[in-house]
């Protein structure tokens, strides 16, 4: 069998083209014919990276059509490559992502030569598959790489494609990048991104709860780097009347504090699943926690009835451990974990917030 006919029904293996008899020879020539052997898994790998090839062509096609629209439309000045939002910038600035696309065309082309050559009738030295598994080492190392940049460049892509404006407050409930806010905040949004002085990060809804006015959210952001710990606890104890509280929310585009105390056990109209906070509330601190002197969450800052002035409503915080037995009937979802044990008791409020202001965001909606 030539060198053609080989690739011809390597190829056809790998694509699943041959009939059952004839996928059993070749898979019993497999096992007995080393060289055929390696020419197959060498050979899936080139045609992988022909298609992630095609993929980042089409990427910078993409790319292109972007740029133009957007120009088109008067959006971006063509001639100021400027400001981080622009696509142009964003291509520039990953274009080594294209270079690295063409190493592995090289290498692979290299690679596949040097196959067809050990095949086609010349007795290969010793050395010559050794060199060539570190060829492929390589290859797959460059390859991997590749693919986490470009996951990279397609969310920086489409931060700047989306408009999003402020919707409310979120904070974090487990190391891994979950977060509680307001249902109401993000109930008709069509992309969500959070943000804080630790960085901006695209998130999505994995619970939400209308009639509770609660919901989930997930940082799915590969930028995002999980935290260790989370100094605040949450509680079931819905606080006792004239117990002093207080809250860090995004009212505007810097985080703000503010202090007051427990008026009511209930909510709106007697509502039992909320209560009543002498506490200022405004357009932002909607999913803001609340939180005791000992550094417990006790509820959810859910807002202020029209008409109401010097008090507003916090959904209990109990509420978010019924939300979490709901979710995990969703299995495709890692299991969420709530510190229940402040580590912030007992210091002094600047401490406290000091603590707790990083876990804290900005949910964004669009």
């Amino acid at each position: 069998m030539n060198d053609n006919k080989i690739l011809d029904a390597v190829e056809r293996y790998i694509r699943g083209e041959m009939k059952p008899d004839e996928r059993l020879q070749f898979e019993n020539l497999r096992k007995t014919n080393s060289e055929i052997d390696e020419l197959v898994v060498e050979h899936t790998l080139f045609l992988q990276q022909l298609n992630h090839f095609g993929e980042r062509r089409s990427l910078r096609h993409t790319l292109n059509e972007i740029h133009v629209d957007l120009t088109e439309s008067g959006k971006i000045d063509s001639m100021k490559l400027k400001g981080k939002a622009k696509v142009v910038y964003i291509w520039n600035r990953y274009k080594r992502v294209t270079a690295i696309a063409a190493s592995i065309a090289g290498i692979t082309a290299i690679t596949i030569s040097a196959l067809l050559w050990s095949i086609a009738g010349k007795s290969p030295k010793n050395g010559d598959f050794e060199i060539l598994s570190d060829q492929i080492r390589k290859l797959e190392n460059r390859s991997n790489k590749t693919e986490t940049e470009l996951k990279n460049v397609k969310t920086t892509i489409t931060r700047s494609q989306n408009t999003y404006t402020a919707g409310g407050t979120g904070f974090v409930i487990d190391v891994k990048g979950y977060l509680v806010t307001n249902a109401h905040v993000v109930a008709s949004a069509s992309n969500i991104a959070v943000q804080n002085n630790r960085g901006d990060y695209v998130a999505t809804v994995v619970y939400i709860d209308r009639a509770k006015d609660i919901a989930i959210l997930k940082i799915v952001d590969e930028n995002f780097k999980p935290y260790t710990s989370i100094p605040y606890a949450i509680s079931k104890n819905s606080g006792q009347l004239a117990e002093n509280i207080f809250t860090l929310g995004y009212p505007r585009n810097e985080i703000v504090y503010g202090q007051g105390y427990l008026s009511a056990k209930t909510g709106y109209n007697g509502d039992t699943l909320s209560c009543q906070i002498d506490i200022a509330a405004n357009h932002g601190n909607s999913g803001s926690p609340i939180l005791n002197k000992n550094g417990e969450v006790i509820g959810i800052l859910n807002g202020r009835q029209a008409n109401t002035v010097g008090f507003a409503f916090a959904i209990h915080g109990k509420n978010i451990f019924s939300a979490l037995e709901d979710l995990k009937k969703d299995s495709s979802y890692q299991k969420v974990k709530l510190n229940t044990r402040s580590s912030i008791s007992g210091m002094d409020r600047t401490e406290q917030v000091k603590r707790v202001q990083d876990y804290i965001y900005m949910v964004k909606v669009n």
